[in-house]
């Protein structure tokens, strides 16, 4: 059986996981109104809440350098996949993980510029609708990012006599997020855990260059 190339392995893991970040994107924002709660357990809920800002909500500067940061880290990303398409040296698991982050850039890219020009903005319990005739919410480059997955794993409050904090309620893990915001943050921890050597920039071995290039399938060019 054929050994996947860097090429076709990054492609598939690109193109599957955009495709469910904007599926479920699109489907809690034509289904929740803006701050929706529905519990799948105790500690998984379904919330639908936007932002203007980077993962997991994070504000940083203007939304329009804010896509653009993201735009110009995609390609970044995505030229380095092309570059890395035929290697032989580097970790299947290392070229996952570049590809992960790369489509999570891309998923919430997508939001903000797009959806901003394909939905609208109902005040709650509406819910938006997909390509309304009166036109989106915001322009185009200024869409917000939407946000759904909510694990509130495990909550107390703390004794009274600790300093500082007595008395306060603690709610573990507090961060709403989506696919995307999970590929790039997942992928991101496993690179530093278990791939950082690749990361230092090890060079690959002037043996390892593949001489056939022109016959060897790769998905990045050619899917």
């Amino acid at each position: 059986m054929k050994r996947l190339s860097n090429g076709w392995l990054a492609t598939i893991i690109i193109v599957v996981a955009i495709i469910l970040d904007q599926v479920i994107k699109i489907w809690v924002k034509t289904h929740f109104y803006y701050g929706e709660q529905v519990d799948v357990t105790s500690w998984f809920k379904i919330l639908f809440i936007e932002n203007n800002g980077m993962a997991f909500g994070m504000e940083l500067g203007s939304k329009t350098l804010l896509t653009w940061f993201r735009i110009i880290f995609s390609i970044i990303f995505i030229y380095y996949l092309v570059k890395i398409r035929r290697r032989t040296d580097l970790p299947k698991g290392f070229v996952a993980c570049i590809a992960f982050i790369t489509a999570g850039a891309i998923g919430n890219v997508i939001d903000c510029i797009a959806y901003g020009q394909i939905f609208n903005d109902p005040i709650a319990p509406q819910v938006a609708q997909l390509f309304p005739s009166e036109g989106g919410y915001a322009s185009l480059f200024n869409g917000k990012v939407v946000d759904m997955l909510y694990f509130p794993l495990c909550e107390w409050d703390w004794p009274q006599w600790m300093p500082g904090i007595g008395g306060e309620h603690f709610l573990f893990f507090q961060p709403i997020f989506n696919i995307a915001d999970a590929c790039l943050t997942t992928s991101i921890l496993v690179l530093i855990i278990f791939y950082n050597k690749h990361l230092a920039g090890d060079k690959k071995k002037p043996e390892e260059e593949d001489t056939n290039d022109s016959n060897q399938d790769d998905g990045l060019t050619q899917a």
